[in-house]
């Protein structure tokens, strides 16, 4: 991630260990995609094998990992920081 936001200059490093709580919202994503693969597997094909099953959920957290996880940081920093849109309209140097 940016030091900045590109912006409004909103820094991304607010305290040490910020973003642990993303963590958490990092784990509930990566569950409910391996539900969603899951159901998808059961439903397309109903007499698949574990491997199947075992193989999709590795292969969609391996490829959406670092969506996942900007998206965690993304919506954690949303929680805390409430966004000025006077701000927005300004050019920012990083």
């Amino acid at each position: 991630m940016y030091e900045k936001c590109t912006h409004c200059g909103q820094s991304f490093h607010l305290e040490p260990s910020f973003y642990y709580g993303a963590l958490y919202l990092s784990y509930g994503l990566q569950v409910a995609l391996f539900a969603a693969v899951s159901v998808a597997i059961a439903v397309l094909y109903p007499e698949a094998p574990t491997a199947w099953y075992l193989i999709g959920v590795t292969m969609v957290a391996i490829l959406l990992f670092p969506l996942v996880i900007r998206f965690s940081r993304s919506a954690w920093i949303h929680i805390f920081v409430k966004y000025d849109e006077t701000k927005a309209n300004t050019t920012v140097d990083l």
